[in-house]
């Protein structure tokens, strides 16, 4: 049984910085993936960040051009995303992924297995 819940979403103006925070439940002794994804209204779900068990893998989208870090911390079964300098483009829904038995960091939503009911980014001009 895997459970996923975001935090840390809201509304902030244009340059402003986000911290969301995504609590893990798994019943797994095993390694795992971890990501973000993003969906805007109209828009298909997109991939913005994901890590490696370890933490030393990391992989991120072209739009996230070094504002965003992905980091996670195992013996809190926790995952975060640090977003600077947001942009009205970065309005959208933030749900955070896992897929079991991984010791990669995939970027494709079907290589994600659960996922959260995300946590809503709003970004004002």
């Amino acid at each position: 049984q895997v459970q996923l819940v975001e935090s840390g979403g809201g509304l902030v103006q244009a340059g402003g910085s986000l911290r969301l925070s995504c609590v893990i439940s798994a019943r797994t002794s095993n390694a795992y993936a971890m990501a973000w994804f993003r969906q805007a209204p109209g828009k298909e779900r997109e991939f913005v960040a994901a890590i490696n068990w370890g933490g030393g893998i990391t992989r991120y989208a072209d739009f996230v051009k070094g504002r965003f870090t992905i980091s996670r911390n195992n013996a809190r079964h926790m995952v975060y995303l640090q977003m600077n300098t947001l942009e009205p483009e970065d309005t959208a829904v933030y749900y955070c992924g896992l897929r079991l038995n991984h010791i990669g960091a995939p970027t494709v939503r079907t290589d994600y297995h659960y996922w959260g009911q995300g946590t809503q980014v709003t970004v004002s001009s």
